[in-house]
């Protein structure tokens, strides 16, 4: 199955950020089809130290809103 296999590039850490992003959104969102598209962004940013994130502009608690800003703004 192949949503397995990409759910397990994300860490539990991020996959319970995730959670709270969609839940704070509603049910009016399919989240499964929205963030399966952007898993390997979500690793990327997930793996990259807290200083590189920085650089970018912002912290790990936000890696969900910065990978979905274009869709949702929160």
């Amino acid at each position: 199955m192949q949503h397995v296999a990409n759910i397990a590039i994300l860490t539990p850490s991020l996959r319970a950020r995730l959670d709270l992003f969609f839940a704070t959104l509603g049910q009016g969102v399919n989240a499964y089809a929205v963030r399966r598209k952007r898993l390997g962004e979500l690793a990327r940013l997930d793996a990259m130290s807290d200083a590189e994130l920085l650089k970018l502009g912002i912290t790990r608690d936000r890696i969900p809103h910065y990978v979905f800003r274009d869709l949702f703004s929160v």
